[in-house]
C-alpha cells in the first residue's frame, strides 16, 4: 500500500476559518462517496464550526488520565483499525498530553500517512518552527507548539485560508472566535491590526515560496525553457569590474518596484580568458548583493553570452541587467560585445537593461592578458586572409606588377600566410601556405600555367615558403593552446579559491555546496552517496535538484569517488575530462563539509552529556550532604522522642518536635527546588497567566522567613500584573529566602515594588556582602553558590528556579548592587494594560500544563 496524501489548510491567525474549510471539504468528499472520518477536530465552542461536524463520522477519542484530570486525544490505533480513505486531523502543531502514543500530533499524522490513509489537517503560520522568532518579534508571544517546516512542505496540497485583518477583527468582536470575556483583551493585543497584517504577509510569502517550488519542479519535469514571468527575477551579469556595484544597486531598485522581486547576481568564469576579474572586487560585490537580499552565483561558461542566457532561463528570470561595455570604440571591430549579443538573443520574454556607469568606454582598466582561444571572429578572419588573400594578391600581381620577381612574390604570399596564422591559428595558415604555393607555382614560377617547375632554385624557394608558413602557424597554435590552458586553470583556481574560503569560514552547508556543484556544471541533480563497506548498499547523505536521485554512483551520468566508500553522483549530462579536476575538488570539499557537520553534531551531543554529567554530579553532592543533613536531624529527634530511657519535659519535647518540623520544611524546600529545576530544563512549565494584584501574592511568599526579617513596601496604587500567581510566589519566596540568608543578623531585607512604563519591578534588597559584577550572571546557574556559603545553605537552585519562573511568565530577573553595600534582585513582570496572554491557542489548551503550586495556596490558584 502506498503512502497517503496530506492536504493542509494554512492560516495566518486563529479564526480565519481553517477548520470550517476542512470540514466543508469533508462534506464534499462524503457527497462524492469518499470514506471520510473525523479523527480529531476541536471546534472550541464555535457554533458554526460545531454545526459542520454534524453528518460526519467521528472516531472516538482516547481518554488519558494526567495529574488527576482526564483529557482526550486522537486515538491513532482506532483510526488505523477503522482505516478510512480520508481522516480529518485538526491542529497539526498540537502537543499531545504526556502518556500519548507520540509527543506531537504531526507524528500521529505521519503514522496515518505511512499506513496509506489520506489526511486533511490545519495549521497556523505562527506554528512553523522557522518563523518562531519572527512571530515573537511581531506579536510578543513565543509559540511553544511548533511543527517542523519540512513536515508542512512535504504536503501534497497546501491551501491558504485568507481573511483581511478588519474582517477577522469583526469576527472576533462578534464572539465567533473567543468567548466574550476574552474578546477585548485579544483585540487590543494579539489581534491588533498591525499584528494581523504582518502575520498575513508572512503566510502569503510562505505560500508564494512554496508555489514557486512547485513551478520550478514542473518546469524541470516538463523541460519548459520558455520564461514564465510569474514574479520578477532580475539577473545581474557581473564582470568583476568596478561597475558591478552600480549594477547591483540598480537591480535592487528594480526589484523593489514589484512585490516579491528577487535579485540574482552571476559571475561567468570564462574559460576563453576574455575577462580578468579581481577576486577582491568580486568578494565585495558578493557581500553587497547578499546585504541587499539577493544571491550570488559563480558559473563556468565557455561563452559568456549563451552562459548568461542559459542561467537566466534556468532560474526563470524576467530581466537581465548588464553594464555598458568598458571597451573602447575601436575594440568593437572584434565583435558586438556581450550586451548587444544578449539583447539580440534574449527573445521577447526576457528584458535586457543596459546600465550606463562611470567606467563605460574607458577601457577595461585591467590587463586582459593574451587570449586563451582565438575566438570565432578571428578564426573567420584567418580563413578569409588565408584563402581570399592569396587569390586577391594573385589577381593584383598579375594585372599590376607581373614582373615583380618570384622572390618578392614569395615574400608577399608569406606575409599573408603569417597574417592568417596570427589571426586564425594553425589550420588557416596551413591552408594559406598550401593554396599560396599552388598559386605561386601556377602563375609566377616558370613555366607558368603548369604544375612543373623548371628551375630547382624555385623549388627551394617554394619549400622555404611552405616551411616558414607551417612553422609560424605551429608556433601561434601552440601559444594559443598554452594560453587557453592557463586561462582555464585561472578560472578553476578562482572557483576553488572561492569554494575553499566559504567552506573554511563555515558559510557553506552540504546542501549549499551540492547546489553550487549543480549550478557550476549545469546538472539536473547532485547527490553525495556513501556506504559503510563494500557489501553494504549506498545511502544518500545529501542531495539537490529536481531529477530523481540515483541509488548507485554507476547509475549517474558522472560519478566522482571520494575515498573508498563515498562518491559524488551527478545527473544531467556527461562532463568532459577537463572538468573532472574541479569536480574532484568539489567532491573532496563535500566530504569535508559532511564530516564537519557530523563532528559538530557529535560535539553538541558531547556538550549536552557533559552538562548532564555536571548536573548529575552536583545533584549527587546535594543528595549526599544537603538532603542527608536535615534527615539526620529529623532521625535524631525522632529517636530521642521514642527513647524509653529518658523522660522528656514538655519544653524538651516541643523543642525536638520543632527541630523535626524545621528539618521537614527544609527537605520540602530542597526537593521542591530540585523538581522545579528539572521541569524548567525539560520545558514542561507552561504558566497559567491571569490578572492579579501584587499585594495578593508577595505577602504569601514571606511565610518561610521570620516576620521581623522583611520590610514590605507594596503601594496600593500599583497596576495589576499578568502572571501565574503560583510561579510568581515561588520566585519571590526563593529571592527572599536567599536575601535573608546573606543579610547581616538584625538587619531586615526590603521587598518593594514600583511601576515603570508597561512593567512592574519587584526589588528584593539585602545588606549582605554583595556579589562582584563578573559573578552576577553566574549565580543564576543551577547548583551554584557564591563565595564561602556553608554546605548547609542549600543546593544552589533557588535563584536558577526564580529566573526560570520569571522568564516563563514573560518577565526578567537580574542582580544589581545595593547602594551602600549588598545585593538587589530586580524582578520585572508585565502589567495588565500590556496583556498578551490571549494568543493563538485557546485558553483551555493549557489546563493540563504544569504550573508550580504556591507555597500557601489561595483560592483560584493551581
Amino acid at each position: 500500500m502506498g503512502r497517503g496524501k496530506l492536504r493542509i489548510y494554512l492560516g495566518a491567525a486563529p479564526g480565519v476559518g481553517k477548520t470550517y474549510a476542512m470540514l466543508s471539504e469533508a462534506h464534499r468528499r462524503v457527497e462524492r462517496g469518499t470514506d471520510c472520518v473525523v479523527a480529531f477536530v476541536e471546534h472550541h465552542h464555535r457554533p458554526r464550526t460545531e454545526v459542520m461536524l454534524h453528518g460526519l463520522e467521528q472516531v472516538p477519542r482516547k481518554e488519558i488520565d494526567y495529574r488527576g484530570s482526564v483529557f482526550t486525544e486522537m486515538d491513532v490505533d482506532a483510526v488505523l483499525a477503522r482505516r478510512p480513505a480520508v481522516a480529518l486531523v485538526d491542529e497539526l502543531a498540537h502537543t499531545n498530553i504526556p502518556g500519548s502514543r507520540n509527543d506531537k500530533r504531526w507524528q500521529d499524522v505521519e503514522e496515518l500517512l505511512a499506513a496509506g490513509v489520506d489526511v486533511v489537517s490545519t495549521v497556523n503560520i505562527q506554528h512553523l518552527e522557522s518563523l518562531g522568532d519572527v512571530v515573537e518579534s511581531i506579536t510578543g508571544v513565543r509559540q511553544r507548539e511548533t511543527v517542523p517546516d519540512e513536515v508542512v512542505r512535504r504536503a501534497d496540497q497546501i491551501e491558504l485560508v485568507d481573511m483581511s485583518p478588519p474582517a477577522l477583527r469583526r469576527r472576533m468582536a462578534h464572539g465567533n472566535i473567543y468567548k466574550p470575556d476574552k474578546v477585548d483583551a485579544a483585540l487590543s493585543n494579539y489581534f491588533r491590526p498591525g499584528n494581523l497584517t504582518a502575520l498575513r504577509e508572512l503566510a502569503l510569502l510562505w505560500v508564494a515560496d512554496r508555489v514557486d517550488e512547485y513551478l520550478t519542479e514542473y518546469r524541470s519535469e516538463h523541460r519548459v525553457s520558455k520564461i514564465w514571468g510569474s514574479r520578477e527575477r532580475i539577473v545581474v551579469g557581473l564582470t568583476g569590474g568596478p561597475e558591478g556595484r552600480t549594477l547591483i544597486r540598480r537591480a535592487a531598485r528594480l526589484a523593489e518596484k514589484g512585490a516579491g522581486g528577487e535579485v540574482l547576481a552571476v559571475y561567468i568564469a570564462r574559460s576563453d580568458g576574455l575577462t580578468s576579474a579581481s577576486p577582491k572586487e568580486l568578494a565585495v560585490q558578493r557581500t553587497l548583493v547578499e546585504d541587499l537580499g539577493g544571491t550570488f552565483h559563480h558559473v563556468v561558461g565557455d561563452d559568456v553570452s549563451p552562459a548568461l542566457l542559459d542561467f537566466a532561463r534556468g532560474v526563470n528570470a524576467t530581466q537581465i541587467v548588464l553594464g555598458v561595455s568598458r571597451r573602447k570604440g575601436w575594440q568593437y571591430v572584434l565583435g558586438p560585445g556581450v550586451g548587444a549579443t544578449v539583447a539580440r538573443d534574449s527573445g521577447p520574454d526576457l528584458d535586457v537593461h543596459l546600465i550606463t556607469h562611470d567606467e563605460a568606454g574607458k577601457g577595461r582598466g585591467l590587463s586582459t592578458g593574451p587570449r586563451t582561444r582565438l575566438g570565432r571572429a578571428r578564426t573567420i578572419w584567418g580563413w578569409l586572409v588565408g584563402i581570399g588573400g592569396p587569390a586577391l594578391l594573385t589577381l593584383l600581381l598579375s594585372s599590376v606588377a607581373p614582373d615583380l620577381g618570384l622572390a618578392n612574390d614569395v615574400l608577399l604570399f608569406l606575409t599573408l600566410t603569417v597574417a592568417a596564422a596570427l589571426l586564425g591559428g594553425l589550420f588557416p595558415a596551413l591552408a594559406s601556405a598550401a593554396f599560396g604555393s599552388l598559386l605561386l607555382n601556377w602563375y609566377f614560377t616558370p613555366p607558368v600555367h603548369r604544375i612543373t617547375i623548371a628551375d630547382p632554385k624555385n623549388v627551394l624557394a617554394l619549400a622555404i615558403f611552405v616551411g616558414v608558413g607551417v612553422s609560424v602557424a605551429s608556433v601561434v597554435d601552440l601559444a594559443a593552446r598554452r594560453t587557453h590552458q592557463a586561462a582555464r586553470l585561472r578560472a578553476e583556481s578562482e572557483i576553488l579559491s572561492f569554494l575553499a574560503g566559504s567552506v573554511l569560514r563555515g558559510e557553506t552547508s552540504l546542501e549549499a555546496l551540492l547546489e553550487r556543484v549543480r549550478e557550476t556544471f549545469g546538472m539536473e541533480s547532485v547527490a553525495l552517496l556513501e556506504r559503510v563497506s563494500d557489501v553494504e548498499p549506498w545511502t544518500c547523505a545529501g542531495s539537490v535538484g529536481t531529477r530523481p536521485q540515483v541509488e548507485r554512483p554507476e547509475d549517474a551520468d558522472v560519478d566522482m569517488p571520494v575515498g573508498d566508500h563515498m562518491a559524488l553522483a551527478l545527473s544531467g549530462r556527461v562532463l568532459p575530462a577537463s572538468d573532472r579536476r574541479v569536480l574532484a575538488a568539489f567532491a573532496a570539499q563535500a566530504a569535508v563539509v559532511l564530516d564537519r557537520q557530523r563532528l559538530q553534531h557529535e560535539a553538541d551531543q558531547a556538550r549536552t552529556l557533559a552538562e548532564g554529567n555536571r548536573i548529575r554530579t552536583a545533584l549527587l553532592a546535594a543528595v549526599s550532604h544537603d538532603l542527608r543533613t536535615p534527615l539526620a536531624g529529623i532521625k535524631a529527634s525522632v529517636t530521642s522522642l521514642r527513647s524509653e530511657d529518658v523522660s522528656w519535659s514538655e519544653e524538651d519535647q516541643a523543642e525536638l518536635l520543632e527541630g523535626i518540623e524545621e528539618g521537614a520544611d527544609r527537605l520540602d524546600h530542597l526537593v521542591g527546588n530540585l523538581l522545579d529545576m528539572s521541569r524548567l530544563q525539560t520545558g514542561t512549565v507552561s504558566p497559567l497567566i491571569r490578572e492579579i494584584d501584587l499585594d495578593e501574592v508577595v505577602p504569601m511568599a514571606l511565610g518561610g522567613v521570620p516576620e521581623d526579617s522583611v520590610d514590605l513596601e507594596i503601594p496600593e496604587t500599583l497596576p495589576m500584573v499578568v502572571v501565574d500567581p503560583g510561579l510568581l510566589e515561588r520566585a519571590v519566596a526563593n529571592l527572599v529566602e536567599n536575601a535573608v540568608k546573606y543579610s547581616p543578623a538584625g538587619t531586615p531585607i526590603l521587598v518593594s515594588a514600583s511601576a515603570l512604563a508597561d512593567r512592574v519591578e519587584v526589588r528584593v534588597v539585602d545588606r549582605g556582602p554583595g556579589v562582584p559584577d563578573e559573578a552576577k550572571d553566574r549565580i543564576f546557574a543551577p547548583f551554584q553558590r557564591y563565595g564561602d556559603a556553608p554546605r548547609g545553605a542549600g543546593v544552589g537552585l533557588g535563584l536558577a528556579v526564580a529566573r526560570g519562573f520569571a522568564e516563563a511568565m514573560g518577565g526578567t530577573l537580574n542582580a544589581e548592587d545595593t547602594p551602600g553595600g549588598g545585593l538587589t534582585m530586580v524582578l520585572t513582570v508585565p502589567v495588565a494594560s500590556d496583556l498578551r496572554a490571549v494568543g493563538p491557542e485557546p485558553v483551555q489548551q493549557a489546563n493540563w500544563n504544569f504550573s508550580a503550586p504556591p507555597r500557601n495556596p489561595s483560592p483560584g490558584d493551581v
